[in-house]
């Protein structure tokens, strides 16, 4: 069974707010996640920030982005916010939003 990248709504719509080359990139890495799994996919594409939550790694011509997801039942890798980075780390209140969408998710 292979695996699947699915976005949250709210994560789809954010995602469109990122310029092309972004959004390609987005593709290109949930692409290898799909193809591969996520225990085959690490950096530059991929890395863990905490728990159960990852980043996959997005740069473009116009700065840095991040879509943070965590691996579900069923194969699924669910996107629960995506982002462009302004620091050098990932801010705390992504993180935040990305747990807060999962908690609303298991609690469906």
């Amino acid at each position: 069974m292979a695996w699947h990248v699915k976005l949250l709504p709210v994560a789809e719509t954010e995602l469109m707010t990122l310029p092309a080359d972004m959004r390609a990139r987005f593709l290109h890495i949930a692409e290898l996640l799909t193809d591969l799994g996520p225990l085959k996919v690490g950096m530059p594409h991929v890395r863990h920030i905490e728990g159960k939550l990852w980043e996959m790694r997005m740069v473009g011509r116009d700065g840095i982005a991040r879509a943070i997801y965590v691996a579900r039942t069923g194969k699924t890798l669910t996107v629960l916010h995506v982002f462009i980075k302004k620091t050098q780390t990932t801010p705390r209140k992504a993180i935040d939003t990305a747990y807060a969408r999962l908690r609303s998710l298991n609690n469906d």
